[in-house]
């Protein structure tokens, strides 16, 4: 019976079910969102009311499997409007301490359930693993990102993590450009450079700089050129810059000598996809005859225009033409395979050895395979490569251009730019030319390009980057040498160019000043990429990292694991870590009484700024290493091949699932407090006398720990001022508190057996008789290692360890008075043998210290804890009421936006415009309600943040909401589908609750302007 049977309901929850029933919905769009609801779904907050209309497994899932659902070019506003609400969904999930890298993970295991469609069981365990992943446990996320082969990064998101070259859809990648930056950032890249061929649509750049914006990433546009050199064709790659924001460049493409340029950039992409369509002519003609023949298949000619559909609107390239291929010649391959599979069995062995040897051939026509050996222009010399210099009239005149001659156009378009030189196929005297003769507008080598380096394709890297080197120094002693060295090498050698060559080495020799001087103000400075397309497993995919940036525990793994899927390349870059103090404005510290006593001690610096911790590097020396720090993000194939083999099919791992990791929720609960509870009730029995202490110690030792989780977490999360809608049991989370209970458990035989009996008492002499200052100390110290052993076992934050070791210090005094009173009190029933009673409850004593401590330290944290995150989710909120009032004022420059807030008939009369700010309007209203009524800490939070605003913000934060009391039109929306189809317990709650709440606002008003006035 499969996992659907008996076993799913030891093995799975029901949520993992109702997830992935969830999941499967939206990628049969049955779970579609309206167009309403489409308009308004970016504008409400991840936190907010939304919450009360669809799950967020249903908003992750339903945006997930959309974005990946549209892959085909041209649905750009469905694939950004996906990316927002998935990016937001998902980082408003990670909880714990690790939120940016729980949501990372999260983001690949929806990605893995949409694509693991069809197949119930590996989909419920990754439904399983989403909603476990969640919970952000720091030990579960990185043996999630270790599965995934995804690195840790810091949560400061600070790492030094780039890719200067990659492609997307519109060029030869796979991924369209929002794909390929959620991917990018899932991997943990910080930078990234696009390039594109010879042009760039204006629409392509559009969804390119949208999709970084949105999750925040550095991303660069470069157009690559060819440019004739020396009868043949070198790569420039242009990276236009100085524009203020993206709707600059996308204007800056629009004007007409920008466009003219890229019009005659398409005629150089025409050009050079005629030898693509050639090479799908003369593989129907040839090469599929030679493919069949060896396999014993019958591949029919493939079709152009089903070739051409399967570019879509990218540049046709030879990678498309050989995963066309191989799509159609894979399902061929696996039922010839099943064929030989059936006679391999009675073949006799020269038979088994031909039969052997078309499943090898076979296996080994991989992509990249079918590339090299059929398509390549080496396999097909008859047909004129584009690659090289051709001669007639057909060549485009952008292809006759010198390097000096594009540049000199490129400069004309537009100043601020960078060009770099990519390196594939040049030695150190070709870049030295190049330099020369472009005087300085060459700013960058791209000194490894992965692909090609992987390849053998790559220059002498250490050559030119010692030759870049020397150039940055400004050393003329090292440059002249150098330059020595390269013309005594051309003039041992005998190229065919060798007098032309040594006539240009002179001049430059005998110019080295010019070339020091173009390069004295801006250096000559580094780039890596991949040039990763994701079509090819045999290389490194997209993403490199400076190995010192990472988290000391990544730094250990990757050398460790160094080749092992991953590698580290032979290329140095040495990272500078600065500092940047940012000035405190809501701290205690910071006021003027209390500020000159720490100035006077110097702590100033620490206590009323707060410090932002950063990476620099300094390109202009980025070389070749026999240690290397330069880490690959992407992985690479461990079996390169088509799965094709004679070998028995294994069994698919149905019952892999069936292990502590996937057992439903209440029973790992259940076992996790028996685990801890058998060795804590054996340790009683064995150690105590008194009947209660030997059956009900146990019973007594976890519900002290019980109700110490329970208290921090009420605390933490509402207190006795938390909203009516909130029951105390909302604030607990069961997942912490059986963790706690499990791990407790062990520590009774430690601190009752090893440490109180045989340590204490039986070697030291040690009772509460004798010394119950020391006693206590010593449990104690001796619990806060073990829970800080436990919290560093987990995975938890460092402060959180050190914060647990510590407070054992604080619970010292603390046993003491209870055992001081718990001595009185039976001393004043008259009870006898005091000390021997205190004795046996000293463990017991000693834990309800810590607890106590625990639970106000901890309670404190957490409190402190949500009340930044509603703070930073009111913050959000204004930041997208004060965009409302900017158009507001726009579209009224003429009226104050505050009469408008509260003459709301000024809308109907208004614009169009008007109306539907009117609609974000409530939409921001409704969630700062929904804040307030469900959120923890939310508020105080308001209060506070309401603090820090200046009086006119303050008012227009208040006419913000008084937009709620238009229930007539907000209820129309809500019908309409603002937040989907299942609205009626959102709009019960709008309708239930927004009276008191306004009541609450406007009362909370009036307190903040006496507090103003008598301040």
């Amino acid at each position: 019976m499969g996992i659907k049977g008996i076993a799913s309901r030891a093995f799975f929850d029901k949520r993992d079910h109702t997830l992935l029933r969830i999941v499967n919905q939206a990628l049969e769009e049955k779970s579609a969102a309206s167009a309403v609801q489409q308009s308004f779904y970016p504008h409400f907050h991840p936190r907010g009311i939304k919450e009360l209309a669809e799950s967020r497994g249903l908003r992750v899932a339903y945006a997930m499997a959309h974005l990946l659902n549209s892959l085909e070019v041209g649905k750009m506003d469905e694939r950004l409007g996906s990316l927002r609400s998935l990016f937001h969904e998902v980082l408003s999930i990670g909880m714990g301490p690790l939120p940016k890298n729980t949501a990372r993970v999260l983001l690949q295991i929806m990605k893995e359930l949409v694509r693991a469609r069809g197949d119930y069981e590996r989909q419920l365990r990754l439904a399983h693993d989403f909603r476990v992943v969640a919970f952000g446990k720091p030990r579960v996320v990185r043996q999630h990102l270790r599965d995934r082969h995804l690195l840790e990064m810091p949560e400061s998101w600070n790492q030094l993590a780039f890719d200067d070259h990659v492609h997307d859809a519109y060029t030869k990648g796979r991924k369209s450009s929002t794909h390929l930056i959620m991917d990018a950032w899932i991997k943990g890249i910080r930078r990234l450079r696009v390039v594109y061929y010879n042009f760039v649509e204006p629409k392509v750049a559009a969804e390119l700089l949208e999709a970084a914006r949105i999750v925040g990433m550095d991303v660069r546009i470069g157009v690559e050129f060819s440019a004739l050199f020396r009868d043949r064709y070198v790569n420039l790659i242009w990276t236009p810059r100085g524009f203020a924001d993206s709707q600059a460049f996308l204007c800056f493409l629009a004007e007409d000598n920008v466009a003219r340029f890229m019009q005659e950039g398409r005629k150089v992409s025409a050009y050079q996809q005629q030898f693509v369509l050639r090479a799908l002519e003369r593989f129907n003609e040839y090469h599929r005859l030679e493919i069949n023949r060896e396999l014993g298949i019958c591949l029919a000619p493939l079709d152009k225009l089903s070739f051409m559909r399967f570019v879509g609107e990218g540049q046709m390239s030879l990678l498309h033409l050989g995963a066309f291929i191989h799509k159609s010649l894979l399902v061929l391959m696996q039922e010839k395979l099943a064929q030989l599979k059936q006679i391999h069995g009675q073949a006799d062995e020269k038979e088994k050895q031909e039969i052997a040897r078309m499943v090898e051939v076979g296996n080994g026509l991989t992509k990249s395979a079918i590339v090299e050996r059929f398509l390549d222009p080496a396999a097909n010399p008859d047909i004129p490569n584009p690659n090289r210099p051709q001669p007639g009239e057909g060549v485009p005149e952008l292809l006759k251009l010198t390097p000096r001659d594009i540049i000199g156009q490129l400069t004309s378009l537009h100043t601020g730019h960078r060009i770099t030189l990519n390196l594939c196929g040049l030695a150190e005297e070709d870049v030295l030319e190049i330099l020369y003769q472009c005087e300085g507008a060459i700013t960058r080598l791209e000194i490894l390009n992965l692909k090609e380096w992987m390849g053998g394709k790559s220059g002498p890297i250490a050559r030119i980057s010692s030759l870049q080197q020397a150039i940055n120094d400004g050393n003329i002693i090292t440059l002249k040498r150098q330059v020595s060295g390269i013309i005594e090498k051309i003039r041992l050698a005998e190229p065919a160019d060798k007098q032309d060559r040594l006539e240009k080495l002179e001049e430059i020799l005998h110019d080295l000043l010019s070339l020091k001087a173009w390069y004295a103000i801006t250096p000559l400075k580094s780039r890596m990429g991949s040039d990763s397309t994701g079509r090819q497993s045999e290389v490194y995919g997209m993403g490199l990292a400076v190995l010192e940036t990472l988290p000391r525990q990544v730094q250990r793994q990757v050398r460790r694991e160094n080749g092992a899927g991953r590698m580290i390349l032979p290329m140095h870059i040495t990272p500078l870590r600065q500092h940047t103090y940012y000035p405190k404005t809501n701290s205690l510290f910071c006021s003027s009484r209390v500020r000159p006593l720490i100035s006077f001690w110097g702590l100033d610096r620490f206590l009323c700024h707060e410090r932002i911790a950063d990476w620099q590097i300094d390109d202009k020396f980025i070389g070749m290493a026999e240690e290397g720090n330069i880490v690959t993000l992407g992985g690479v194939a461990a079996e390169q091949g088509n799965g094709l083999t004679l070998e028995p099919e294994k069994a698919p791992p149905s019952e892999a699932g069936m292990s502590f990791r996937y057992l439903n929720t209440p029973l790992k609960y259940v076992l996790k407090v028996l685990i801890g509870f058998i060795p804590a009730f054996f340790t009683f029995v064995h150690t105590q006398d008194w009947w209660l202490l030997a059956y009900f110690g146990a019973v007594i030792w976890f519900f002290a720990t019980g109700i110490r989780n329970i208290i921090q977490s009420v605390l933490g999360g509402g207190g006795i001022k938390r909203s009516p809608l909130m029951k105390w049991n909302n604030f607990v989370s069961w997942e912490r508190l059986t963790d706690s209970l499990m791990w407790t458990g062990f520590s009774v035989p430690l601190l009752e057996l090893v440490v109180k009996t045989w340590l204490c008492r039986d070697l030291l002499g040690i009772t509460t008789a004798t010394s119950p200052v020391a006693l206590y100390a010593i449990l104690a110290l001796v619990n806060g290692v073990y829970i800080s052993g436990h919290n560093a076992l987990r995975g938890l934050p460092r402060g959180a360890i050190v914060g647990n070791l510590f407070r054992t210090a604080l619970s010292i005094p603390i046993a003491f008075a209870f055992n001081a009173l718990a001595g009185a009190a039976l001393s004043s029933h008259g009870v006898a043998n005091v000390n021997e009673i205190l004795q046996k409850w000293a463990a017991i004593i000693s834990k309800a210290a810590s607890d106590c401590v625990a639970a106000l330290i901890e309670g404190t944290a957490d409190r402190h804890q949500n009340l930044v995150l509603r703070r930073n989710d009111y913050s959000e909120k204004f930041r997208q009421l004060m965009n409302l009032y900017s158009q507001l004022e726009v579209l009224y420059p003429n009226a104050p936006t505050d009469k408008l807030l509260v003459e709301p008939e000024r809308f109907e009369r208004g614009r169009t415009e008007a109306q539907d700010l009117e609609k974000l309007l409530f939409v921001n209203a409704l969630d700062m309600l929904y804040f307030w009524m469900y959120q923890p800490r939310a508020r105080i939070a308001y209060g506070l943040f309401v603090e820090s605003l200046s009086g006119d913000e303050r008012r227009l934060l208040e006419y913000a909401q008084k937009v709620l009391e238009k229930k007539k039109e907000i209820s129309r929306l809500f019908i309409d589908g603002m937040v989907g189809e299942n609205f009626s317990r959102a709009l019960s709650f709008y309708l239930e609750q927004s009276p008191q709440y306004l009541k609450d606002i406007k009362e909370l008003s009036l307190y903040m302007q006496m507090k103003g006035t008598k301040a």
